[in-house]
């Protein structure tokens, strides 16, 4: 096995902290090389201890008041897959901003391997937002549409 070069090693893991990925891996003339984090929320939230990060921990109290993750009402992608608002392409969307949907009606379908997954309401409501547009990818827990 040929030795490694540990600058290799600090320029991936430096390239890691600058693009906020958790792993990285590189192929080269035979060889291979994965470099990987872990990233805690106390981790990434830990305020530098040098002086220059006074400013923005001051207002990190002001970001802190927001609420982090889904708003409420939000309705979550249950997989990841292609969302479709229609039933078919030039088909009006299930819904829009300000319809009116009672629970266990079809909000729009998640299209995972091969498979059209109707994406149901969890409640009565009004739709408050649309998050997602047709045909985009989405992710698990991502939010599609909020009801009030």
């Amino acid at each position: 096995m040929p030795s490694i070069d540990s600058s290799v090693i600090r320029e991936l893991a430096e390239l890691l902290t600058e693009t906020g990925l958790t792993e990285i891996e590189v192929e080269q003339g035979g060889s291979r090389l994965r470099v990987a984090r872990q990233v805690v929320g106390s981790y990434m939230a830990a305020p530098a201890a040098a002086p220059v990060a006074a400013a923005p921990a001051a207002a990190a109290p002001a970001e802190a008041a927001k609420p982090k993750g889904p708003p409420a009402g939000a309705v979550p992608s249950p997989m990841v897959g292609t969302v479709y608002v229609a039933p078919e392409p030039g088909k009006p969307p299930f819904v829009k901003v300000g319809d009116k949907v009672k629970e266990g009606d079809t909000l729009m379908i998640v299209e995972a391997m091969k498979t059209m997954n109707p994406i149901q309401s969890p409640k009565s409501g009004t739709i408050t937002e649309v998050c997602v547009a047709n045909g985009e990818p989405v992710e698990f827990g991502q939010t599609l549409v909020v009801l009030a």
